[in-house]
């Protein structure tokens, strides 16, 4: 099984999201029919960076390591470094 760490981004409320799954096709069904609490209040959520990895550590680690950083412009450069 593969996990990956994602970026979605809603264009209503002009904001991003980082989370971490094993089925991203579900994931993102889910955040745009209001089953995520935080990403409830849009429902216009589309994929804008995904990376893969072997085990959902490695996907956490890199969920905390984008996060920690708490600047959109790093969630920016990172969305567009493709």
């Amino acid at each position: 099984m593969e996990y990956c760490c994602y970026i979605i981004y809603s264009l209503k409320l002009d904001r991003y999201y980082v989370g971490q799954t094993d089925d991203i096709e579900q994931r993102l069904i889910q955040h745009n029919s209001g089953f995520s609490t935080y990403t409830s209040k849009a429902n216009d959520w589309c994929l804008k960076h995904l990376e893969v990895f072997e085990t959902r550590d490695l996907a956490q680690n890199r969920e905390r390591e984008i996060k920690r950083k708490k600047s959109r412009k790093y969630i920016e450069w990172v969305s567009s470094a493709r």
